[in-house]
């Protein structure tokens, strides 16, 4: 793609994250369903229009990697929804903030996908290996989601997230959107920067792993991008359409380790594909096809699931041994 295109779809992407730091900043509230609805579909629409004008202008092959990659990082974001509900209810986050946090969660991502977007295009432009190293990334990653499956991760478990709180003073109670305030003449944080650090941490480790994923879909860095940008513009919008419904998901964490182990193989399949005759290799619309039905048998499972056992609840699920399960192995 051209640098004119590039600089035109990045400008159309700041125009979008500007609106929602408009409709942010206006006035803080508590987003109801009506309002995160109508932003819902609007991004949605965004995101279908664009994938559309792909496949006019370039052909379904690059419409339908498009559109892939779209649905492996929109899947994947509601994960990260997940783990931004625990980050908001685990530090009390008055409900009128979460809007100004999670804006700060989009653009952060946004920042860390772009940055891991460039160093894995150059990585596979200059080492055909690195297929293999992003697909063994993304298979231990769904085999470690798999076993930790009915885990939520801890926010204090993070390592600059302990850090900070460890060396810096903060006050107990949020102090309105500041996140830096003053008590008896001397500069504190307030509970709010602690948030965002969580939520920074947080985006980076999802950009760590959506990355190989999305270039596991596709290798065309331009649609690794947008894909990316427009799954993360409507996150906002989805958390306050889904947070009441991201419970009863109760087998998302299980069918994102499915989609990550099927990534997984796809890239290693790939570097031998182009090395060995006789080497399968599964292509997009395979993947496609695949994602879309490991996803509704999702949605369906989950839904029998919690109609059966009503306490039933999703969990985000996490890489690593929480501190309760490290202690019985």
């Amino acid at each position: 793609m051209s640098l004119t295109l590039w600089a035109i779809t990045v400008a159309g992407i700041l125009l979008l994250v500007s609106l929602d730091f408009v409709a942010v900043s206006r006035k803080p509230h508590e987003v109801k369903f009506r309002e995160a609805a109508l932003w819902s579909v609007f991004y949605i629409g965004i995101a279908v229009a664009f994938g559309v004008a792909l496949v006019v202008w370039q052909g379904s092959t690059v419409g339908t990697e498009y559109f892939a990659a779209y649905l492996v990082e929109k899947s994947l974001s509601v994960d990260n929804l997940f783990v931004f509900i625990i980050i908001l209810t685990q530090f009390a986050v008055p409900n009128v903030l979460h809007q100004r946090v999670l804006l700060f969660g989009v653009v952060l991502a946004l920042v860390f996908r772009a940055v891991f977007i460039a160093i894995g295009a150059a990585a596979i432009s200059a080492f055909a290996f690195t297929f293999v190293i992003f697909g063994a990334i993304l298979i231990w990653t769904g085999v470690q989601l798999a076993r930790h499956r009915n885990e939520d991760p801890d926010p204090m478990d993070n390592f600059i997230v302990r850090r900070v709180r460890a060396r810096v003073p903060f006050t107990d109670d949020f102090v309105g959107t500041r996140m830096l305030t003053r008590i008896d003449g001397r500069r504190v944080a307030t509970p709010l920067l602690l948030v965002m650090i969580s939520i920074g941490a947080t985006d980076l480790l999802f950009a760590l792993d959506s990355i190989p994923a999305t270039f596991g879909v596709t290798q065309d860095p331009y649609l690794v991008f947008t894909a990316n940008a427009f799954a993360l513009l409507g996150l906002r919008a989805l958390y306050f359409l889904l947070k009441g419904l991201l419970d009863k998901l109760v087998y998302l964490s299980t069918g994102l380790a499915v989609i990550l182990v099927f990534i997984g193989v796809k890239l290693v399949l790939t570097f031998f594909h182009e090395r060995f005759a006789g080497v399968p290799k599964i292509s997009t619309e395979a993947s496609l096809a695949f994602i879309g039905i490991v996803l509704v048998i999702v949605v369906i499972t989950s839904w029998i699931k919690v109609r059966r056992e009503p306490t039933s609840t999703a969990h985000a699920g996490r890489l690593t041994s929480g501190p309760d399960e490290a202690a019985k192995e």
